[in-house]
């Protein structure tokens, strides 16, 4: 499996949350504690959107080595600064290491991420490819579930309804696994985002996700952090959705109930909403 971590608020250097916190993502990479393999070392992404780009793309760096000791990685981490970024450290469940495979993947304005599995892809592969959008079967580059599930979203009209999208494509899996006689298809915390928002899930069929949490916002985090520096200089809507704590501050860090979804920043009182699949 894999760690990730999407940051959506303020500009940020991407150094002072990949590298600074106490479990940063770079020390998971290396010691992660609620993952099924404690080192991901199959290589790793970053995207990022930045302010001064007209057309509201991203800009994604990935390698296939490990991200712990990639003095890239470190060098723009330390230069680039945005205000809405993923980065992803990556354990292979099988597919072969690639730049291609690597997270995050892009489409467009779209970000995507994801860390679980489709439970024997290789058998539902191909019914899987035949329900994309023949238009945008070409852009699937590399070999993983991942940006199969990518493409199905897209297919499924992410565009135009964000988690609907994402309900539909887990839908046509879970039919699909239950022709093929697999049980409990899909296991998925994902991200994705268009520039000015992200949506995380959180879902598996077989109701044992994957961990994932949301940090609080940033006004209840000062009335109770005062002495923290770097919470003076953010606004009141900067969030953080992680695979695991960034640190162990209690009262910062909000688990994402099982079968839920998060949108930061959010137009509602509402912290997450109930996540069902359905077919399209």
């Amino acid at each position: 499996m894999c760690r990730w971590l999407a940051y959506s608020g303020s500009p940020m250097l991407l150094d002072a949350v990949l590298y600074q916190p106490e479990h940063s993502l770079i020390d998971q990479s290396l010691h992660s504690r609620m993952g099924v393999e404690s080192t991901n070392g199959d290589g790793f992404g970053i995207g990022w959107y930045s302010m001064d780009n007209e057309d509201g793309t991203p800009a994604v760096f990935r390698d296939i080595g490990p991200a712990w000791n990639n003095r890239n990685l470190r060098e723009l981490a330390a230069h680039v600064r945005s205000q809405l970024f993923f980065a992803h450290v990556r354990a292979s469940t099988g597919s072969a290491i690639q730049q291609t495979n690597c997270h995050p993947f892009r489409h467009g304005r779209w970000l995507w991420m994801h860390n679980g599995a489709i439970t024997d892809f290789h058998r539902l592969q191909r019914d899987l490819c035949m329900a994309v959008d023949p238009a945008l079967f070409p852009c699937i580059e590399g070999s993983t579930d991942s940006e199969v599930m990518f493409y199905l979203a897209v297919t499924f009209g992410l565009d135009q309804d964000v988690p609907g999208a994402v309900a539909r494509m887990a839908g046509v899996v879970e039919r699909l696994g239950k022709e093929h006689g697999v049980a409990d298809p899909l296991q998925m915390t994902i991200a994705v985002s268009d520039g000015l928002r992200v949506w995380a899930f959180r879902y598996s069929s077989q109701g044992k996700s994957r961990s994932l949490f949301y940090s609080s916002r940033a006004d209840s985090v000062r009335q109770l952090y005062p002495e923290l520096p770097y919470m003076r200089k953010v606004s009141d809507d900067t969030r953080l959705v992680v695979s695991e704590p960034l640190g162990d501050l209690p009262g910062l860090w909000n688990e994402l109930p099982e079968a839920s979804y998060a949108i930061v920043p959010s137009d509602g009182p509402e912290d997450y909403l109930p996540f069902i699949p359905e077919l399209p």
